[in-house]
């Protein structure tokens, strides 16, 4: 069965820990971190940019997730640094480090790393490339909250990402775990939630929130339900059932009733990732206008 997300909210251990080894080290954690982006810079920039902004604009998971794994491997090391050796002390008296994605100060969805109770930031420039691009916090201190319902999700993705979210009636098969059909200003169409902390979200309150989602979110329009299918490839539509909310609903059900595991999950999300960008044919069926820009820290 999935699990829900954890809680933010560290140990009381993991906060003594971080009070013992981290955060008087900051400034020498700072400096381990700024070294391993710098490697991670050196990776990523010339990938394609996302968004249609350059790097680092949109990457916060790509650098957080390849800093994590640069700073697993030099603790793999003996120690060359004072950052290191504080990092080192930290995970052997117990000390846990792990990624979280969330809604940051109101205003955007943030990927960053947690260190027993400090917040640490390695993609902080990724929504503005003119701030540091590491931030070290208490976590308390940070503004990051969890997404714990679809209307938190709704609330902050439609402003930030500049989209429109509709219920996905186009694909009643995905509409559990995927509940959102997101249009943006330029008519293109792509299913939502794929962060990892909402598949789990959905999936672990046995997707109750999808449910009421898709029975009282936006209907889309033919037009978006249309683009949506003919973007897919035959054998994925082979899967599903004609197009409705109700078909939506009762997919919701049935895998509430027969459960789910990360198997399953993971062959949603496979068939997710073959499923390309749709877009409308129609150049008037756009979604409102009025929603902003991404919010910028």
């Amino acid at each position: 069965m999935i699990s829900l997300p954890d809680p933010l909210e560290p140990s009381p251990l993991q906060a003594d820990l971080a009070a013992r080894f981290l955060s008087p080290a900051t400034s020498a954690l700072e400096a381990l971190l700024l070294e391993l982006r710098a490697e991670t810079d050196a990776a990523l920039a010339t990938d394609a940019p996302l968004y249609g902004k350059p790097y680092p604009y949109g990457y916060c998971l790509e650098i957080t997730l390849d800093v994590m794994t640069r700073l697993r491997l030099r603790m793999q090391q003996a120690p060359q640094s004072a950052g290191e050796q504080a990092v080192r002390a930290f995970l052997l008296g117990g000390g846990e480090g792990r990624q979280v994605w969330g809604i940051l100060r109101e205003r955007y969805f943030q990927n960053a790393m947690v260190l027993g109770d400090l917040y640490v930031d390695v993609a902080n420039d990724s929504v503005d490339p003119a701030k540091p691009k590491v931030e070290i916090l208490p976590l308390a201190e940070s503004g990051l909250t969890l997404v714990e319902t679809v209307e938190d999700f709704v609330r902050i993705a439609e402003p930030y990402w500049n989209v429109r979210l509709y219920a996905n009636t186009a694909l009643p098969f995905l509409a559990p775990l995927f509940p959102f059909l997101a249009v943006n200003p330029s008519g293109q169409v792509r299913l939502e939630a794929r962060p990892n902390h909402m598949m789990r979200l959905l999936a672990g309150g046995g997707f109750v929130q999808s449910e009421r989602w898709l029975a009282e979110g936006p209907e889309p329009s033919a037009d978006i339900v249309q683009a949506v299918r003919e973007a897919c490839p035959p054998d994925i539509l082979a899967l599903g059932r004609v197009p409705s909310r109700e078909a939506s609903i009762r997919m919701c059900r049935a895998l509430r009733a027969a459960g789910v595991d990360k198997a399953w999950m993971d062959e949603m999300w496979a068939i997710l990732e073959r499923i390309p960008v749709a877009s409308l044919h129609d150049a008037n069926a756009r979604p409102a206008t009025g929603i902003g820009e991404p919010a910028i820290q």
